[in-house]
């Protein structure tokens, strides 16, 4: 039986002979209750395809054709992209949620987790007690493998690590049992461990929905592995057209179209290349160790306790820390990658932070020492460090929070260049830009 049903959808962006289709003429059926992946290059389409049933596709772009939703009232199909906003709102979480890609932009950082949870639970259940929500909530984390719920339960999203956020995510989006959940790219920020455990609780939570009319789930994501895992049926899409779609076991064992063959059959190979004997040591970390201040450890929780028990009046000012990273040592020399893995919540993005010297203004408390090609971060005056920046880069987790919207991509990248290279000349420094785009793909 089909839930939804996409009929000739094509998106597209610009007009006349700019107009360019991301999505082109898409044909698709999601039965009730199907487990359906829809794979493909970035660019492909599968984003923008996942996005126009809620009608969330970006400014500009210009949806056709139709998106039939099966009404829960027994009232036969309605057609989404002909409804006002306003009636969309009402199936927006309640009958289809979202996890989206960018926890960071999805996430509100002036409220708690748990208070956004919180908001997403009491939509569902109007009448819910503020108490029981509370404890759906906590529920709902505890669900998604979150450590300590109760204490994450206070935390903002910038006190989580980026796998954290994304389970805060998923049990958002879980908390009003929607009838189709599409899920883009929901375990980009997990291990592997964790991201078994998301698929199998996906894959539970299905069960339970049997007793409600069930749930659908639409995977958008480039881990084969994952498709193989979990999904029952997959849609390969290219240059915003649908190739082929088809059971996984056919479409893995059997693939239609080159494509298709191609994304099955592709696999990284490794070729690193031997470190040279002589090889300078460009980066030297000793005992580094960062403590993070607790959530509610500042002065209207935490201190206030302490007086109460008898402590000295000084002690409301001070803070209750965790510690985050212990006593890392590391060397890297010139040529070499060094691989730095762990389950989410175990320090990796904050020692990455501590060598870049970036957690000045996080309240965090930092020891240890680290040197960058020889220069000590503690020793060096600001200029000094902007100008080691240019030789010691990092790519961010999120994307999304890491560009400005307000600035062209060409802006952008440009940016660094105007910095650390001002004497290139304005022609340049775009040739530059688009030999590094070309760089990337």
């Amino acid at each position: 039986m089909s839930l939804m049903r996409y009929e000739n959808l094509s998106i597209s962006f610009g007009v006349g002979r700019r107009e360019k289709f991301a999505v082109n003429q898409l044909n698709l059926d999601i039965g009730v209750s199907e487990r359906l992946a829809l794979v493909g290059e970035s660019g492909s389409g599968k984003t923008l395809t996942a996005l126009a049933p809620l009608r969330l596709e970006p400014e500009g772009a210009k949806a056709s054709g139709k998106i039939l939703w099966k009404r829960q009232d027994g009232q036969g199909e309605v057609d989404l992209l002909s409804m006002s906003i306003e009636d969309i709102r009402e199936i927006r979480g309640r009958e289809i949620a979202m996890i989206f890609q960018e926890p960071m932009t999805a996430l509100n950082p002036l409220f708690t987790i748990g208070n956004q949870i919180i908001e997403a639970v009491q939509i569902y259940q109007p009448l819910i007690s503020k108490a029981d929500a509370i404890d759906a909530a906590i529920d709902l984390l505890k669900k998604t493998g979150i450590p300590e719920p109760e204490r994450r339960f206070h935390s903002y999203p910038h006190q989580l690590s980026g796998g954290q956020r994304q389970r805060a995510m998923i049990a958002m989006a879980l908390a009003c049992k929607p009838r189709l959940l599409i899920a883009d790219e929901p375990t980009t920020a997990l291990d592997p461990s964790l991201r078994l455990q998301i698929l199998d609780l996906l894959k539970e939570l299905q069960e339970d929905a049997k007793a409600d009319g069930g749930m659908a789930v639409i995977l958008i994501t480039h881990d084969l592995n994952m498709v193989r895992y979990f999904a029952q049926r997959v849609a390969v899409m290219h240059q915003g057209k649908l190739l082929e779609c088809r059971s996984t076991e056919e479409v893995f064992e059997r693939p239609e179209h080159p494509y298709t063959e191609s994304l099955v059959h592709s696999a990284p190979v490794r070729n690193v290349l031997p470190l040279v004997p002589i090889a300078p040591v460009l980066l030297k970390a000793q005992d580094v160790c960062v403590d993070y201040p607790k959530a509610g450890s500042g002065f209207l929780s935490a201190g206030i306790k302490k007086f109460i028990r008898g402590l000295h009046f000084s002690d409301l000012f001070k803070r209750e820390y965790e510690s985050v990273v212990k006593n890392i040592s590391l060397d890297l020399r010139q040529g070499e990658t060094l691989g730095v893995i762990g389950e989410s919540g175990s320090g990796k993005s904050t020692l990455a932070m501590a060598l870049l010297d970036l957690l000045g203004q996080t309240g965090a408390k930092t020891s240890g020492h680290v040197e960058v090609l020889g220069h000590s971060w503690s020793k060096m005056s600001p200029k000094e460090r902007s100008q080691l920046r240019a030789s010691f880069q990092v790519i961010f987790q999120d994307p999304f929070g890491s560009l400005s919207p307000r600035m062209t991509v060409g802006q952008i990248i440009g940016e660094g260049l105007a910095l650390h290279q001002p004497d290139l000349s304005q022609d340049g420094r775009k040739a530059r830009v688009i030999e590094v785009l070309k760089e990337v793909g």
